[in-house]
């Protein structure tokens, strides 16, 4: 199963993270399939995180699963829609 989780690179007390799709098997910091953006915590609002939207969206159409932080990114972004929305529920 692929998953979309955060990839923790940097250095001590100076964290920041890749955004990839990787093998649910895999380490956290292993070989990911592919790199889809990346997230500073640190940084300011405006530019803490970056996702290449389109394949984003191709990995959740394959069946990735986004972690619950990468979840709330990919809403930020606009590639999920918010929990509440219609689409959201549509099935």
């Amino acid at each position: 199963m692929v998953v979309i989780r955060l990839k923790p690179m940097g250095r001590t007390h100076r964290k920041f993270y890749r955004i990839v799709a990787m093998d649910k098997r895999a380490p956290v910091d292993g070989r990911a399939i592919e790199e889809l953006g990346w997230y500073d915590p640190i940084a300011s609002e405006d530019r803490q995180f970056s996702v290449k939207a389109d394949r984003a969206q191709h990995w959740l159409s394959v069946g990735a699963q986004p972690s619950d932080t990468v979840r709330s990114l990919l809403r930020r972004a606009g590639v999920i829609p918010p929990a509440g929305h219609k689409a959201a529920k549509k099935k």
